[in-house]
């Protein structure tokens, strides 16, 4: 069973090294020790941190939420990476594997939820659009690789 080091490991994840370690300290991640005293993390516990929410009781990780149940059903599990709170607002990047996606929530709903670096979130996504892109084959190819939302696109044309 190949071992990797942290930094190997934090990689692939998607977070960074210091949010790994800290895991690990907590507990969160499990490691075996080098006799020099370094960790070493086994690719069937990084693919157990990658794997979709399981439906096992929260009680059995620890967890004491309060949602026993949702009916949405785009539900992504990841960690936050970080959270920027101005004014009324905040915006909440999370790390979904080798993957980002920010929000933007209230302020009061960061303070509730105690949302901070490293910890364990669940976006869930309720979504009334969709947008649809197709990445260029080539560099210079008809299309883009990267989607605008319409109202940005407009916004543009009116500053033209």
């Amino acid at each position: 069973m190949p071992l990797l080091t942290v930094r190997q490991a934090a990689a692939r994840l998607g977070v960074g090294y210091s949010t790994l370690k800290h895991w690990i300290y907590e507990g969160r991640v499990r490691t075996r020790v080098t006799g020099g005293g370094h960790h070493r993390i086994a690719d069937t516990e990084v693919d157990r941190l990658l794997a979709p929410a399981r439906t096992a009781p929260a009680a059995e990780h620890g967890r004491s939420g309060i949602i026993v149940a949702i009916s949405g059903r785009n539900q992504l599990r990841g960690y936050v990476d970080e959270v920027r709170v101005e004014g009324l607002l905040a915006q909440v990047r999370l790390r979904i594997g080798d993957q980002t996606l920010t929000a933007v929530i209230t302020r009061d709903a960061v303070d509730e939820l105690k949302l901070r670096r490293g910890d364990e979130a669940l976006a869930i996504v309720k979504s009334t659009e969709v947008m649809i892109a197709r990445e260029a084959d080539e560099p210079g190819a008809r299309g883009s690789s990267r989607a605008a939302p319409l109202h940005a696109t407009a916004r543009r044309r009116r500053a033209r």
